[in-house]
């Protein structure tokens, strides 16, 4: 159900995402269709084949794909995964815990936009990047502002009267990242920031 809402937001409907304190925010996932701010920079360190995590609808995968960069976008959302074809970029309706293709040898994974928060534990997931990078391999993934709390929320979509089931999602504040990556296996990590977003490349 939690998909449908999704794709629902990315056919240009109002998608909220209610917290479990009552917060109530825009999903605005429309604004994963286009070039945001920033991305240039975030690509252009992908240097080798890279793995897009949670996707979506393709930009970022789409557009190493037109530079030549070797990338594969994966998402749960059949909406998104076919976007990301339609745009001429291969993708796949998967789990990033899921077996995969190319584990071990890919470059670079992507969490852009906050999938870092994808599943509710990021250490679980960036152990799992570990597994799917080859050695010497980097994670580049998207982060919360120095000075913002880290932490694990319940969250849901609504759209109307309707909501889906609540599930976990996390938040990295660009203030913890270093110990958490170097717990995962990442001994080296470069924090950098673009256009009022901050990122950190773990290597």
């Amino acid at each position: 159900m939690i998909g449908a809402f999704y794709e629902d937001a990315l056919q240009g409907r109002d998608v909220d995402v209610e917290y479990s304190d009552g917060t109530v925010r825009p999903l605005g996932a429309e604004r994963w269709l286009r070039p945001i701010a920033g991305d240039q920079r975030l690509l252009a360190r992908c240097d080798g084949p890279t793995l897009d995590v949670g996707s979506g609808p393709g930009r970022l995968t789409a557009a190493l794909a037109g530079m030549g960069v070797p990338v594969l976008g994966i998402d749960v959302t059949p909406l998104a995964v076919a976007l990301t074809r339609r745009a001429g970029a291969p993708a796949l309706c998967r789990n990033v815990f899921e077996p995969l293709p190319g584990t071990g040898r890919w470059a670079v994974a992507l969490l852009a936009d906050g999938n870092i928060g994808i599943g509710g534990n990021p250490e679980a997931l960036l152990r799992r990047l570990r597994e799917l990078v080859r050695p010497g391999g980097a994670v580049i993934t998207e982060l919360a502002p120095p000075g913002s709390p880290s932490g694990v929320d319940r969250v849901r979509l609504r759209r109307g009267g309707r909501a889906a089931d609540w599930f976990t999602w996390a938040t990295v504040s660009a203030d913890d990242i270093g110990p958490l990556a170097r717990r995962c296996g990442f001994p080296s990590v470069e924090p950098w920031h673009e256009a009022g977003r901050w990122f950190a490349t773990l290597t």
